[in-house]
């Protein structure tokens, strides 16, 4: 999660300038399951936790630019396997920037797609 947080706080700086983040209500998660190739999109709201197959994703919250609803989508969730203890993923997903913290997992994929403001 500190990684997560220190590549956020690099983008932030890398744009010149730092935003203000404000708190949506949920988000809007996409899923592919590799080996059948389905895509699933689920609407979350903050704290809920949805099944994928053998996993269980809870969505912590969702943030966006203040005054830029449309604006990049930054995700925290946390991600676990059947019974585990431990979570498979745990930290902010940046809606623009999937690929910088991704989930690894080897059948499943999951992202963020936008932060639900209304």
């Amino acid at each position: 999660m500190i990684r997560a947080l220190a590549i956020v706080a690099a983008l932030a700086a890398s744009q010149g300038n730092a935003q203000d983040a404000t708190e949506a209500r949920g988000a809007v998660l996409r899923s592919l399951d590799k080996v059948n190739g389905n895509l699933a999109d689920y609407q979350m709201s903050s704290g809920e936790v949805v099944k994928l197959g053998r996993l269980e994703i809870k969505l912590n919250s969702c943030r966006y630019p203040t005054g830029n609803p449309a604006g990049d989508a930054f995700a925290s969730l946390e991600i676990r396997g059947d019974g585990s203890d431990s979570p498979l993923f745990e930290g902010w997903m940046i809606a623009s920037s999937p690929a910088l913290n991704a989930l690894d997992h080897p059948r499943y994929d999951v992202w963020v797609l936008r932060c639900i403001t209304s």
